[in-house]
């Protein structure tokens, strides 16, 4: 069956980086486009990126542009968040996602706290 497993969360401090592994099985991850959002505490989900299946088109929300980039390994069945210049606002649960399939991960908690 379709499984996303993500790794890569924790704590770190403003203006540090994180970065997110989702390992993707179950269907054919080079076909699809994916995506990542998050959910902050007490508010709805919030759509971070996306990446086209073959990894050459990447889009963002205005929050994260030039902080955030999304890529894929397609060989590895895996796609990435690399967070960097974080601030105390993207503290939130992190998930993968597969949009075509409304499959997503677990969740991961990425907190900003000095």
């Amino acid at each position: 069956q379709v499984q996303l497993v993500e790794s890569g969360g924790g704590l770190v401090q403003p203006g540090g980086s994180l970065r997110l592994s989702c390992a993707a099985s179950g269907f054919t991850f080079s076909n699809y486009v994916m995506s990542w959002v998050r959910q902050a505490p007490g508010k709805g989900l919030e759509w971070v990126s996306r990446i086209s299946s073959g990894g050459a088109s990447t889009y963002y929300a205005d929050s994260v542009k030039g902080r955030f980039t999304i890529s894929r390994d397609n060989a590895k069945n895996t796609m990435y968040l690399q967070m960097n210049s974080l601030k105390p606002e993207d503290t939130a649960v992190y998930y993968c996602a597969n949009p075509s399939s409304g499959a997503r991960s677990q969740g991961t908690q990425v907190t900003v706290s000095s």
